[in-house]
């Protein structure tokens, strides 16, 4: 029988009576399920499996991969190999300032073209007209991710516009390079602010990969008709 709550650790002292009432409610319990009580002295909920005790966690449950080791982008390791080409405009959307040049000076370098635009509104007036090759969005500019309408539009873009779009995430709590993330907010590659100043090598790193992994892909739907 539990001894102590697992959310304050203080020992629980239970009645003759409770006991009894607690041993009964746990042996009509079905296999599998929980009874949950509340401890007398924190008032948090305390779940309980058949045996009496809190179930134990799942330690082979899944666990999201880490961020990837940035240790060769600290110390200039890397050398690439392969140029960026086919790839002429970039749209970039952040506030005015020596960040957005030194993201424009790191496009640049890879073969685009870049446009600024310093507003969402303005960056979809451009995306109407324009098919960007790429796209850089700071994630601050509408407070929140989750509050903006610019973000919103990207995830909403019709496939056939999308996945030739390479969508770039910028923010303090991004960590660089790390797919996983990218992935659960709908873009192709984050970076932390912190990393602004390797950008142009985590491009050449970064671009490289996707169009190996979708290049090909990408231009069979073009040959079928289908891009």
């Amino acid at each position: 029988m539990l001894t102590h709550c697992p959310s304050c650790q203080q020992p629980l002292q239970f009645t003759t009576e409770q006991i009894s009432r607690l041993e009964q409610a746990l042996s009509h319990l079905a296999a599998g399920k929980l009874l949950t009580m509340k401890c007398p002295l924190c008032r948090q909920a305390i779940a309980l499996d058949k045996s009496g005790q809190p179930p134990q966690k799942n330690e082979t449950q899944v666990q999201p991969p880490p961020p990837p080791d940035l240790d060769w982008l600290h110390t200039g390791l890397f050398q690439a190999e392969e140029k960026v080409e086919d790839v002429p405009m970039a749209l970039v959307l952040h506030p005015p300032g020596e960040q957005r040049k030194r993201i424009g000076e790191a496009l640049e370098t890879v073969g685009y073209q870049v446009f600024v635009a310093d507003a969402p509104a303005e960056a979809l007036e451009r995306m109407r007209f324009v098919n960007f090759s790429c796209v850089v969005f700071q994630d601050a500019m509408e407070g929140s991710l989750a509050q903006s309408s610019f973000h919103a539009h990207m995830r909403a873009l019709p496939m056939n516009r999308r996945r030739y779009m390479f969508y770039i995430l910028l923010g303090d709590a991004f960590h660089t390079l790390y797919n996983l993330e990218a992935l659960a907010h709908s873009a192709n590659l984050t970076v932390n602010t912190g990393d602004l100043r390797h950008l142009d090598i985590i491009l050449r790193k970064a671009i490289p990969t996707y169009e190996e992994l979708f290049g090909a892909f990408l231009e069979e739907l073009s040959a079928q008709g289908k891009g």
